[in-house]
């Protein structure tokens, strides 16, 4: 926990920080989502503040709910950089502005000492899936769109 400096279960810290206002990042290894199958796997994280997935790689499905929750599944470019994240590093996702098909994001993170470093990441969303993204979740989206007469 950033806040309390303190080592804690993931979902009590993820409470902690959604009480007190903070986004927060799940950095994982690889075919991260493995058996999450279900949507409530998704939901989880973004009903507890949580904004980002950033792994090595993913289940495929998991990655496809995560969008569809509104929460950005990334990819470290270098798998290597999983090992440049510690435990109570403030992290930034750098190019969401500009959130595109096929060109990558950047994270910059703080170490506790004041130290910085940062790394690329890749994505998998299309057009619709920003929107997904912008809009919070696709039911957001679908919600406007036929708030809008779009649907």
């Amino acid at each position: 926990n950033v806040l309390t400096k303190e080592e804690g279960p993931v979902p009590a810290t993820a409470r902690h920080y959604k009480k007190e206002g903070l986004p927060w990042v799940v950095i994982g290894d690889e075919n991260y989502g493995e058996g999450s199958s279900r949507e409530h796997a998704a939901l989880e994280p973004r009903h507890l503040g949580g904004v980002a997935i950033i792994v090595k790689s993913f289940a495929r499905i998991h990655e496809t709910n995560l969008k569809k929750q509104g929460m950005l599944p990334l990819t470290f470019a270098n798998p290597a950089d999983y090992d440049l994240v510690g435990s109570h590093d403030r992290l930034s996702i750098i190019g969401l502005k500009t959130f595109a098909p096929g060109v990558p994001l950047k994270v910059e993170g703080k170490r506790p000492d004041g130290s910085t470093y940062e790394f690329p990441v890749n994505h998998t969303f299309n057009d619709n899936q920003i929107n997904w993204f912008k809009h919070g979740s696709a039911l957001n989206a679908m919600a406007k769109a036929f708030e809008q007469g779009k649907m």
